[in-house]
């Protein structure tokens, strides 16, 4: 197993890699090490090349083993040039990370697929999570695809897309009468009850290591190339700051040289990370009230975190109005052909807020996570749909057309 322990971010207390995502000293964070010098030894770029087409090619530098088989395995997601969006914005380069050709199209399937190796590796058989939605879809098709139990629970109010997402792989939805946070304290408590493996609670160590998978991804598809930004939503803090770590780990293993500045966004419906930012200050709790659910995490874990990596890299956070989400989602799509979720609306917003600030350059080459897809949140777009109603007759449309 490549990784030797858990270690807190705060205290750096180690303890054993078991169901704990926690320090029993202080209660911080906890992340797993590695033994850096073996890795050095074995990990290059053409061992990575070798590997399989997912996340599992990237094994040696995640908390589990590889699967023997990787059933659904997530990863290794598109890549693409968004040059029409480029010449708008007045970039060198934009390219899209297209995590919606996932399993359950969105990053979530990278982070499960770690949390439920571990489950299994600790002899779990229920898989279960506190969602806003894209998580508790990524958590039922993992478990059915592992002939694993799944439960998750949500808040009430849910979007019924995103819950019909869930649904259909069979799972127990438990709809919890409050916002996201409310589920995320009911998960904590149970997690001392249940021997379940919720993946965002006491498996938090291990999943959250799955999203450096981004960076690694981002890297080699660029021909081992860092760009000189990536834009990043932000919710619980974690996906932002692993990406970082994630760039972080392949400098010092000497595959790439540099690491890209981070630029996160959060709706104003929903800011607390974005505020701390601003005012240079700890992140405080908020009460969400924001079209972009997938985001709307009033006390987010790893909010702080977030903040200290946005500055280390150089890069920004940003707030975006929430009438300009759907107006950013509408654009992304019109201008590129892909259609993300409201997260996306949200990040796109924050690239071009730090555009507008100067903080990135004309000349620059920069990635914008598209983590979710538009189909499950087509809400704030709904207003795109405008028909021309017409009869149905050929020769009388063309008599239409041509006068017009």
């Amino acid at each position: 197993m490549p990784a030797v322990s858990l270690c807190c971010r705060i205290c750096a207390t180690e303890h054993p890699l078991d169901a704990t995502g926690t320090c029993s000293r202080c209660f911080g964070p906890l992340d797993p090490t590695y033994d850096w010098d073996a890795l050095r030894a074995r990990v290059s770029r053409a061992s990575i090349e070798a590997g399989p087409q997912s996340i599992w090619r990237y094994a040696d530098l995640l908390p589990v083993a590889a699967p023997e088989v990787a059933r659904l395995a997530p990863g290794m997601t598109p890549l693409v040039p968004a040059p029409r969006l480029a010449e708008e914005l007045g970039l060198g380069e934009l390219w899209l990370k297209l995590d919606t050709a996932n399993p359950t199209h969105s990053f979530k399937d990278r982070v499960v697929a770690v949390a439920a190796r571990k489950a299994q590796e600790l002899g779990l058989d229920t898989l279960s999570c506190s969602s806003t939605g894209n998580l508790a879809g990524a958590v039922a098709a993992r478990a059915a695809a592992e002939g694993m139990e799944a439960a998750v629970f949500v808040p009430s109010d849910l979007e019924p897309e995103k819950l019909a997402a869930a649904a259909v792989y069979g799972p127990r939805i438990y709809a919890v009468a409050g916002t996201y946070d409310h589920c995320s304290r009911l998960s904590v408590e149970l997690s001392f009850e249940l021997p379940w493996g919720f993946v965002n609670v006491n498996l938090r160590s291990y999943y959250a290591e799955g999203s450096k998978t981004l960076a690694y991804e981002i890297a080699e598809q660029l021909g081992w190339e860092t760009p000189d930004a990536v834009a990043i939503p932000i919710a619980s803090g974690a996906l932002f700051h692993k990406v970082g770590q994630g760039f972080a780990e392949l400098s010092a293993l000497g595959l790439v040289d540099g690491t890209p500045a981070l630029f996160g966004g959060q709706a104003a419906g929903c800011e607390p990370v974005a505020t701390a930012f601003r005012e240079n200050a700890r992140v405080v709790p908020v009460r969400p009230s924001s079209i972009a659910r997938s985001l709307a995490i009033g006390n987010p874990a790893d909010g702080d975190f977030a903040v200290t990596t946005a500055r280390a890299t150089g890069g920004a956070i940003h707030t975006v109005a929430e009438d300009e989400i759907g107006s950013n989602m509408a654009h992304l799509a019109a201008t590129t052909g892909v259609f993300g979720e409201t997260a996306t609306g949200v990040t796109l917003g924050a690239l071009k807020a730090a555009v507008a600030a100067g903080q990135i350059g004309p000349r620059a080459r920069v990635v914008l996570l598209v983590t979710g897809d538009g189909l499950k949140t087509p809400g704030p777009v709904s207003d795109t749909y405008d028909p021309i109603m017409i009869e149905a007759d050929a020769d009388a449309f063309l008599d239409e057309v041509l006068i017009a």
